[in-house]
């Protein structure tokens, strides 16, 4: 078969069970920049028609995806292609802007490899995206971690200036050890822990124990 035939074909197969399932089913092309199909579900979600997302083309990604976060699973998607393994699937969070007012919704969303050219090239990709229950804690708890990775990347130079005792110490301010737990820990003085404990404020700009407690969990310290 063509290239055309094999996406008429497969697109077929996956429209006749699609509106089943409890989610978005979604065939994207071969380097995932533009849907072909988009079940019902799907549709009625983002607010849209599969004629629109066609003319769309490769803006798909801009108008309904979160462009700050991409950074997070884009690179999975970009491994996923380079294996070109139909058995290997990614699965990640992202947000999605749905309804009317376009705004952001939590999916969970994974991603394969539907069908391969005639030369073996990735020519379909399948998505199918779930949305998560906004009440539910794993949201809160998605939103933390993306918060985190936001805030390491942000700050890595910064944490990059404290010595390796510092970021030691650092991890024991956080957990609430007193200059006097610190200097027993690593048999210091009290005063070299004091001195410790200004030096470490003073290189990461840290105003009290919250902004110690953000860079110890970021660089998993504690």
């Amino acid at each position: 078969m063509t290239d055309e035939q094999i996406i008429t074909h497969r697109i077929a197969g996956v429209a006749s069970l699609a509106n089943e399932y409890p989610g978005a089913v979604i065939v994207l092309s071969g380097d995932c920049s533009r849907v072909l199909y988009m079940s019902d579900w799907g549709l009625q979600a983002l607010n849209t028609t599969m004629a629109e997302l066609l003319a769309l083309g490769e803006n798909y990604h801009p108008v309904f995806f979160n462009g700050e976060e991409a950074h997070e699973y884009v690179p999975q998607i970009a491994e996923l292609l380079e294996r070109n393994d139909l058995s290997y699937a990614v699965t990640f969070f992202q947000q999605v802007r749905t309804g009317p007012q376009r705004s952001f919704a939590w999916y969970l969303s994974s991603v394969r490899v539907l069908a391969q050219d005639a030369a073996g090239r990735p020519l379909l990709i399948i998505s199918f995206a779930t949305p998560i229950d906004p009440k539910s804690h794993i949201t809160a708890k998605v939103q933390r971690l993306l918060d985190e990775n936001t805030f390491l990347r942000e700050k890595s130079a910064t944490f990059a200036s404290l010595t390796a005792r510092e970021r030691e110490v650092l991890g024991s301010l956080a957990l609430g050890h007193s200059s006097q737990d610190i200097a027993a820990a690593f048999n210091i003085s009290a005063q070299t822990a004091d001195t410790h404990r200004r030096n470490i404020r003073q290189k990461l700009n840290a105003t009290n124990s919250f902004d110690l407690g953000q860079y110890a969990r970021a660089f998993n310290l504690i």
